[in-house]
């Protein structure tokens, strides 16, 4: 298998989407990508259900492909990059975990479960 990284796969992306790219993927908008994401959702959700790992691998592939897309139209609109979203998630991922990145202790998953449920309440 050849190598490839995160980055190249954005670049593949930005390349289908240029000028020079694939006609369908240059036509593509938030809204009409919906069908596929949820497809390839659904299609991961089996795959598990199957315990089918090869299957699952290429499954979680084609929806990080759907985000990866989303977030080109959005690169390409102004909106935001790829980048802003990494930043988003990280940032959840360690305000909503203070028991492994602060100062918090629990002992259960439903310590967690409920610290999680505050935090989130906070946040919207």
């Amino acid at each position: 298998m050849s190598e490839y990284s995160f980055q190249k796969l954005v670049d593949l992306v930005a390349e289908l989407r240029s000028e020079h790219g694939c006609p369908w993927d240059r036509e593509q908008t938030f809204k009409s990508l919906i069908p596929s994401i949820t497809e390839e959702v659904e299609e991961v959700v089996h795959a598990i259900e199957a315990d089918d790992m090869e299957n699952l691998k290429e499954e979680l592939g084609d929806v990080l492909l759907n985000v990866l897309l989303q977030a080109q139209i959005a690169k390409e609109a102004g909106l935001f990059e790829i980048k802003d979203v990494l930043a988003v998630v990280s940032e959840k991922i360690v305000r909503r975990h203070p028991h492994v990145f602060g100062d918090k202790k629990f002992e259960t998953s439903a310590q967690v479960l409920e610290e999680w449920a505050k935090i989130k309440k906070s946040e919207k």
